[in-house]
């Protein structure tokens, strides 16, 4: 399906960040490969990998038909470790001021273009299970709004 002009073009490949990888990058990760496919490349990555994927964006996500339940929570650092190129992606995202501040560093080493979305952390938001998916739900909705708000509607 062609891409509307009105919006930015589908970078060749994308790297979400935040600051665990638990939750907002994988979910934008996830939510990205199912509005869009395979036309790009997609990543996600934490500051820290000190936390595994969370309960409540694997539920929310699976709501929409969204698969994290597999997702495994990295590091910046892991990744470079591992021989990932930070440096072939063409955009990185950064969810959360920390993983803004930690892509911005990069750009140092690596040509990189950083953008910064504030997406909500829903993380210990809402008393009881119902609020708490609610707040998820509200993150889930951001992303999915700010994606098709930068590249359009779905194309898969």
């Amino acid at each position: 399906m062609a891409q509307d002009s009105t919006y930015a073009p589908l970078p060749q490949s994308v790297l979400f960040c935040c600051d665990h990888n638990s939750v907002r990058s994988p979910m934008a990760e996830g939510i990205m490969k199912k509005l869009y496919g395979k036309q790009c490349y997609i990543q996600s990555v934490g500051v820290k990998n000190d936390l595994e994927i969370d309960g409540f964006a694997v539920a929310v996500c699976a709501e929409m038909g969204v698969e994290l339940s597999r997702h495994r929570s990295r590091s910046f650092d892991e990744m470079e470790d591992w021989g990932d190129d930070l440096s072939s992606f063409d955009l990185v995202l950064a969810l959360s001021p920390a993983s803004q501040r930690r892509a911005l560093d990069l750009t140092q080493f690596y040509h990189l273009d950083v953008e910064y979305w504030p997406i909500l952390d829903p993380t210990g938001l809402g008393e009881s299970r119902d609020a708490r998916l609610d707040s998820y739900r509200k993150t889930r909705d951001q992303i999915t709004e700010k994606l098709v708000s930068r590249f359009g509607p779905a194309s898969v």
